[in-house]
């Protein structure tokens, strides 16, 4: 079977090329090269303004937490998942300069067999706790509600999203305008930001259906046969060696495994609200590397060479992944962040300056690469460990 298609052949995409292909005669808003859809006024009728509406969800990292869950009995673990919706929007929003004041509601669907209204509370309460951590940098969220719906029919366990609608004037836009000349920052996915407690892994929520199934026995496809798709074929449903349980050594300290790949998708909303507090003018781009992993940013490009030659060293929850599951490194760098979620495009004189601001908050962040004019475009990725790989 072929290593390069694993995350196909588990029912996922990591270009969501046919989802693409279904929307592709959809209004692409006031600005079709804006990382989200940009929207008329259509609340205050103000051509001065703009309105933005966005949803995503936590993926397939539920069942990640279910497994754990299951496992430990730790209920708390189901806070992080709350987190993760909400960060994959909010992050997708700041790449458009929209920084401040969202108003978010939630929809949850759960089977009702297995999911008690406890854990349902555990995600609330998960909600409540990041809404308060936001507001300590002055970035107001607005809970309008939502929906939990029982839905075991359709749910094999448990799906955490959240739409989020903000106004804002359009004049703070963020228009991607990426062109030769650029200098590209990558804002690291893992460590410990001044806003975390503990350890990030940086695994986010992109990539969950291999993470899980690469690294984890066998043993979780008989003990908890719900948490998987069984049109999986069975060769790639748990067909790692570790449990959840099972600890790797990072920098003399002992993480559990589980704990890694449930790492709450950092936020790097406060950053950014920052960053573009004082170098608006001089950000040419912002891209948030989620579904196509190192490769999202060719959605957005001209014709242009985008070459990341000066990555982070890949953590080591990726170098786990990858050793579990034997995929190539190619594809690894398509389905994960591989170090860096948040990427920069701006002007080489303000690169340190912005670094700097990212290093306030103990945020490690470095020039990763740069544009280079090119006649068709690439994304080209670098690596002395791993090779070269060319995305198109």
């Amino acid at each position: 079977m072929s290593k390069s298609s694993r995350y196909e052949q588990r029912g996922v995409s990591p270009s969501k090329e046919e989802v693409m292909a279904a929307i592709r005669f959809l209004d692409k808003g006031l600005y079709p090269k804006a990382f989200c859809r940009i929207l008329p006024d259509l609340v205050g009728s103000d051509d001065a303004f703009c309105n933005i509406m966005h949803a995503d969800t936590a993926g397939t990292k539920p069942s990640l937490a279910y497994l754990y869950w299951k496992e430990t009995g730790k209920r708390e673990i189901w806070k992080g998942i709350a987190q993760d919706a909400l960060v994959m929007n909010l992050d997708d929003l700041a790449c458009v300069g929209c920084t401040d004041r969202f108003v978010l509601s939630s929809t949850i669907g759960r089977n009702k067999h297995l999911i008690p209204g406890e854990i349902i509370e555990t995600l609330i309460g998960g909600t409540v706790d990041f809404m308060e951590s936001m507001a300590n940098y002055g970035i107001e969220l607005f809970h309008a509600g939502g929906e939990t719906a029982d839905v075991g029919d359709i749910v094999r366990t448990l799906d955490v999203g959240f739409s989020i609608f903000a106004r804002m004037p359009r004049k703070d836009l963020i228009i991607n305008q990426i062109k030769p000349g650029n200098v590209i920052i990558g804002l690291a996915s893992f460590g410990q930001t001044s806003y975390e407690k503990t350890y990030n892994s940086g695994i986010g929520s992109n990539g969950l259906t291999n993470a899980r199934h690469d690294v984890l026995s066998a043993t979780y496809r008989e003990w908890f046969p719900e948490s998987f798709d069984p049109a999986i074929p069975s060769e790639l449903a748990y067909s790692g060696s570790k449990k959840l349980t099972d600890s790797i050594t990072i920098d003399g300290d002992d993480h559990v495994i589980g704990e890694l790949l449930l790492s709450p998708t950092r936020i790097y909303l406060p950053v950014l609200k920052q960053v573009l507090k004082e170098f608006k003018d001089s950000v040419h781009g912002l891209v948030h590397c989620t579904g196509g992993g190192q490769t999202k940013v060719l959605k957005f490009i001209p014709k242009v060479v985008v070459m990341k030659d000066n990555l982070f060293e890949v953590p080591p929850v990726f170098k786990l992944i990858q050793q579990e599951s034997g995929s190539s490194w190619k594809e690894m760098y398509q389905v994960f962040n591989m170090g860096h979620r948040m990427e920069i495009y701006t002007d080489r004189d303000v690169a340190e300056s912005i670094i700097r601001i990212c290093e306030n908050f103990a945020l490690e962040a470095q020039v990763i690469g740069e544009v280079v004019a090119a006649p068709k475009k690439e994304v080209v990725i670098r690596s002395a460990e791993y090779g070269e790989f060319v995305y198109q």
